[in-house]
């Protein structure tokens, strides 16, 4: 039986191949994609029979997977690996779609892959993926979940400020006061844009509009926020940010 990982955090795609091949015998060949549209492109050619599938990724989320192949001819379980936690439970369970929560625990990986094995070709997966999307993309869920270095921190969408790209890391500005994630900005974008109140005003920066305290036009122009943050403006994105505020 055929696996496909898909993830765009090789770290992560290494760990569950690692806990699948230890865990699940019945699964010998395992491959990988480093994005949905890869993963979509694998899953054509090689036909897995389990999808694990990440949720947070750039460009496409999981979520987008059957934009891109027909309906009608999935014949394989997904498996989602997300942060997403206790707020988004229900969510999941409501669909009635397997989960994995980072970080991937071997009980986790073993007790899903036997149940994705035993609701191969019965379990209306399109039916439930819609469901899924619908119900997450709603906006019902108002925290956001964070890699920390003891596990995972829990933060309002709400008291988020700004989060500003350093590298590899990110660090989110919140009402509560700075935290400091080892991932980059990127992989935030596509969960916070969702959300009607944050714009990418720069390259580096990802603002909540609800907490701009000013605009200054010297120095080529520069975003303050509620908590005295300089936020810069990239030339080509100033006409939409006036734009973008004078609707708010």
């Amino acid at each position: 039986m055929k696996c496909i990982i898909i993830d765009d955090e090789p770290k992560a795609r290494r760990l569950l191949r690692i806990l699948v091949e230890e865990n699940c015998p019945k699964i010998t060949e395992i491959l990988e994609a480093g994005d949905l549209l890869s993963g979509v492109e694998i899953i054509k050619e090689q036909e897995p029979s389990i999808v694990f599938l990440d949720i947070e990724m750039p460009e496409h989320s999981g979520l987008e997977i059957l934009e891109f192949i027909e309906k009608d001819v999935v014949n394989f379980e997904i498996i989602f690996t997300t942060a997403y936690s206790e707020y988004a439970i229900e969510a999941f369970q409501l669909a009635a779609v397997d989960y994995l929560l980072k970080p991937v625990r071997p009980a986790q990986v073993k007790q899903a892959v036997e149940k994705a094995v035993n609701l191969l070709g019965k379990s209306q997966i399109n039916e439930k993926l819609e469901s899924l999307r619908s119900t997450l993309l709603k906006g019902e869920f108002n925290k956001i979940a964070l890699p920390v270095s003891d596990g995972v921190q829990f933060v309002p969408i709400d008291e988020i400020i700004l989060l500003k790209a350093e590298g590899m890391y990110t660090t989110f500005y919140t009402q509560a006061g700075e935290l400091v994630v080892s991932k980059p900005l990127k992989n935030f974008v596509p969960t916070l844009q969702e959300k009607s109140n944050f714009y990418r005003p720069h390259r580096s920066y990802l603002i909540n509009l609800k907490y701009i305290k000013q605009y200054v036009k010297s120095d080529g122009g520069y975003i303050v926020m509620d908590n005295d943050q300089q936020v810069s403006i990239s030339r080509d994105k100033r006409d939409e940010f006036f734009a973008f505020i004078s609707n708010l």
